[in-house]
């Protein structure tokens, strides 16, 4: 069976581009703790907008869609969910809540993980909810001609239940260790429960929602503002390719760590690149949808496209962010390059 130990990261080297990241991402999360206790209304409102991106973006990794108005409808309550992804995205709906709202009283433990997973699955497959696989599962990986193959073998079911034991007991020395770094730590952990894939379904879903959890516990709150689960999404390619490159000789125990953990640090300092874009924006106390259109074009180094202004501002309606671009192209504000879907936009070159 895989022995789960991480005293690795105090007892050999870190890999200097590791070690950057590090710096920056502890350096960032210093810094913007300042502008969250200045602008409590803004980070209010960038709070919302991240639940939101959240809700879609974990989901949509796995293949879980919806229309926007039926994402907005399941959230506020107002329609109730017509099938198996729409109760899936409320399932999501109620645990992230749980964490973003409480994350102080719930520990990373085995009747945790189990109760978010029951939580996570009540809506659609109550009978699998919270209860580890009673049988074998495997990690498909699909070629571009169709062929399917065995990309990794999780632990067997057999093995589950004590491997998920020994893997948090692993966890707890470590977290209890003042000389190991918990931002590299977290991601091991992380990378070692999907390498388990101790649930029938949803391990992905509940992997981003614990790696939440842990990030707050230990004060990296940067996911409660820009959504981490979006920044996976938007690079869902380079995730996957880390994921594989760290799960290779998992089984064995001698598999190398450090391709998920930079990537998983990576995608936090993408957040934080991404709070800068958005604080510049809010922060001058902008509300009106048209004009927060309008400054994010201006304000942006590249041109945008509709889809990326809906990523920004998912609160704002497709519909709305049309008419507002054809509006602002009206009177000669901004530019349209390209045509059709395609089509970016940019601020009008004076």
């Amino acid at each position: 069976m895989r022995t789960f130990d991480y005293s690795f990261l105090k007892n050999k080297s870190i890999p200097a581009n590791t070690v950057n990241l590090l710096t920056t991402v502890e350096k960032l999360t210093i810094d913007r703790r300042m502008v969250v206790d200045e602008y409590p209304k803004l980070f209010e409102e960038l709070t919302k907008i991240a639940i939101v991106q959240s809700i879609i973006s974990s989901n949509a990794i796995e293949g879980i869609v919806t229309t926007d108005e039926r994402i907005k409808g399941l959230l506020n309550g107002s329609v109730s969910p017509i099938n198996h992804n729409e109760n899936e995205i409320l399932g999501y709906r109620d645990v992230i809540d749980l964490i973003h709202n409480n994350y102080q009283d719930y520990d990373f433990s085995e009747d945790q993980i189990r109760a978010f997973h029951q939580l996570l699955l009540s809506y659609e497959r109550p009978m699998y909810a919270g209860k580890y696989k009673t049988s074998d599962n495997v990690i498909l990986e699909i070629s571009k001609n169709g062929t399917r193959s065995v990309r990794f073998r999780p632990t067997p079911a057999k093995e589950t239940q004590v491997a998920m034991e020994q893997m948090i007991l692993a966890y707890m020395d470590a977290r209890d260790d003042s000389s190991i770094n918990q931002l590299l730590l977290i991601p091991c952990v992380i990378l070692d429960f999907l390498s388990i894939h101790p649930f029938s379904d949803g391990n992905g879903r509940l992997s981003r929602l614990l790696s939440l959890l842990l990030l707050y516990k230990n004060g990296f709150t940067i996911g409660k503002f820009i959504s981490f689960e979006n920044q996976i999404n938007l690079n869902k390619k380079e995730y996957y390719q880390s994921l594989k490159l760290s799960s290779d000789n998992w089984n064995n125990s001698n598999n190398d760590y450090y391709p998920f953990i930079n990537h998983f640090l990576v995608t936090l300092v993408r957040c934080f690149n991404e709070l800068d874009k958005r604080i510049s924006i809010l922060s001058s106390k902008v509300t009106n949808k048209k004009e927060r259109i309008k400054m994010t074009i201006e304000k942006s180094l590249i041109p945008l496209s509709r889809k990326e202004l809906m990523e920004l501002w998912p609160d704002i309606a497709i519909d709305t962010i049309k008419k507002v671009l054809i509006d602002l192209q009206n009177d000669g504000t901004i530019q349209k390059i390209g045509n059709f879907k395609n089509a970016k936009y940019r601020k009008t070159r004076m």
